[in-house]
């Protein structure tokens, strides 16, 4: 089976749980906190080693607590650390999130070490990380210049490379072009979707088939959108299918878009078709929402085939 290499970041998550979340200058009181190990490189990491891949994890940390305590969490997790990045003198990333009743969230990062990447670093990584036919998944809340430098080495040796887009570079921004351009799959979610098309937000009337094949013009041979509860829209040139969500109780978002990208990647190591990998995705993604936390919330392979088996969700041509 293909391996799946993760290029990304890692922070420790502090979530302050609330009954609805602050409006700006607003205090909340009553909420219960817990802290715990995120950032979506690491979520994205954890997530596709629980979904039955072999995972190399790329990312910094600082020389803190919290940094050796992740390194900690993700050897526990089976990940292969030995490329990770140690930085003397600087903290390790920090999340701070709220999280209200209905499972919605809001979320400000401390980058630390994340903003620590360059081209440079990728350029010192052994060629034995970039093998043909593995898939490298790399995310945002790394510097893009960074992402670009492995992304490009990825498909220069044959990878399938995916692109999470989280946070999307603002509209017009110019690293979007050579971003999306170096990615062979794109993996937005719908606000990114349209900041990297450059569309309209156009509500319930949003043409998904539209601002997919947008991103498509620009460079990647497949793009899958994330939805929500309206499931996600899977996108070649040749065909565009729309996965259905599956219907939970949610408690809590904030790593279901980790989830799905992780457990794609893992699909797609497993050599499944990108429909199918998409319908994976979106069965770990709604088991992720149903229970507190990021990592903590992530299932695994075994608990995604049950979820799928006791009534998996079709897929429509659209």
């Amino acid at each position: 089976m293909a391996r799946v290499v993760v290029f990304g970041s890692s922070n420790t998550d502090m979530t302050v749980q609330t009954p609805r979340l602050p409006a700006p200058g607003e205090t909340i009181l009553g909420g219960s906190f817990r802290s715990s190990p995120g950032g979506k490189g690491a979520n994205q990491a954890v997530a596709a080693s629980r979904a039955g891949a072999e995972v190399v994890f790329i990312c910094a940390v600082g020389d803190d607590e919290l940094g050796r305590r992740a390194l900690d969490l993700f050897r526990r997790e089976g990940l292969k650390v030995d490329y990770v990045k140690v930085v003397e003198g600087v903290a390790s990333g920090v999340a701070l999130i709220f999280v209200d009743d209905d499972g919605e969230n809001m979320i400000g990062v401390a980058s630390g070490a994340n903003a620590t990447f360059e081209p440079e670093d990728v350029a010192r990584l052994p060629e034995s990380l970039f093998r043909p036919g593995d898939i490298l998944l790399a995310g945002l809340e790394v510097p893009a210049a960074a992402a670009v430098a492995a992304m490009k080495r990825g498909r220069a040796a044959g990878m399938t490379v995916v692109l999470n887009p989280a946070p999307a570079p603002p509209k017009g921004a110019a690293e979007t072009a050579e971003l999306l351009a170096s990615a062979d799959i794109v993996t937005p979610n719908r606000v990114e979707a349209l900041a990297l098309a450059d569309a309209l937000d156009e509500g319930d009337r949003t043409d998904w088939r539209a601002v997919a094949r947008r991103l498509l013009d620009r460079g990647p041979r497949a793009a899958v959108i994330t939805l929500g509860s309206q499931g996600c829209l899977a996108a070649t040139l040749d065909d565009v299918r729309a996965i259905p969500a599956r219907r939970v109780k949610a408690v809590d978002t904030v790593g279901a878009g980790d989830a799905f990208n992780g457990a794609l990647a893992a699909a797609l190591a497993q050599g499944r078709a990108l429909a199918e990998a998409a319908a994976w995705a979106g069965a770990a993604a709604a088991l992720a929402t149903t229970q507190h936390g990021a990592q903590s919330a992530l299932p695994t392979r075994d608990a995604i085939a049950r979820f799928l088996d006791d009534g998996q969700a079709g897929e429509s041509q659209v």
